[in-house]
């Protein structure tokens, strides 16, 4: 019995390390999942460009000030213009707040003037959970070898409120800059802030 005991442990064991956490200054998490517009997209196919992944939930207030404001549509335009890929990924699942489909994700994109290269559909909370995603939004920085530079909040700002954004600091946005120029990332992690990603 204790030897079935002691297998089921490290059988337990080894599946966890299978899942690797995502690490600062290690690989990000593979992933695969559809757009909007029904293709399969996965981290590998950027190699060679700077990718930011965001969180979102079009029904969550911490999201409502950023996208209502225009902080969100102007940072997406920010990164893209400066050759980085942004992909927006909706986690939500089937019946919780925030869940859309292709269609109702364009119309989102459309109505929000949003900026993103792509929105991802992660209806399983597969991407999500590779990536440890806790709120919306969650923010991801990973650079053109696919290493992991920034991963947490969008800014230093935990609040609803729109009138906090010209004060933040964006971790985002200062992760952007030092990636771009090849610099340290001086706030590699920080808490993320917002709504739970309803999985």
């Amino acid at each position: 019995m204790k030897s079935i005991t002691l297998g089921a442990v490290a059988l337990a064991l080894s599946a966890t390390a299978a899942i690797a956490a995502p690490t600062i200054g290690e690989p990000a998490p593979a992933f695969s999942a559809i757009d909007t517009a029904g293709k399969t997209r996965s981290l590998s196919e950027f190699k060679g460009k700077t990718v930011v992944l965001e969180w979102t939930n079009d029904g969550c207030p911490y999201v409502k000030k950023h996208y209502g404001a225009g902080n969100m549509q102007k940072l997406q335009q920010e990164a893209t213009a400066g050759g980085s890929v942004w992909l927006t990924i909706i986690s939500s699942a089937p019946g919780k707040q925030g869940h859309v489909d292709a269609a109702g994700a364009n119309q989102l994109t459309t109505s929000r003037g949003a900026k993103p290269s792509a929105v991802l559909l992660d209806p399983k909370g597969d991407v999500g959970r590779a990536y440890e995603a806790q709120t919306t939004p969650h923010m991801f920085v990973i650079d053109k070898a696919g290493t992991l530079r920034y991963m947490g909040a969008i800014d230093d700002q935990p609040t609803t409120e729109a009138d906090s954004i010209p004060k933040a600091r964006n971790y985002v946005r200062e992760a952007l800059a030092a990636v771009g120029s090849g610099g340290k990332v001086a706030q590699t992690a920080t808490d993320p802030y917002g709504c739970s990603v309803k999985y």
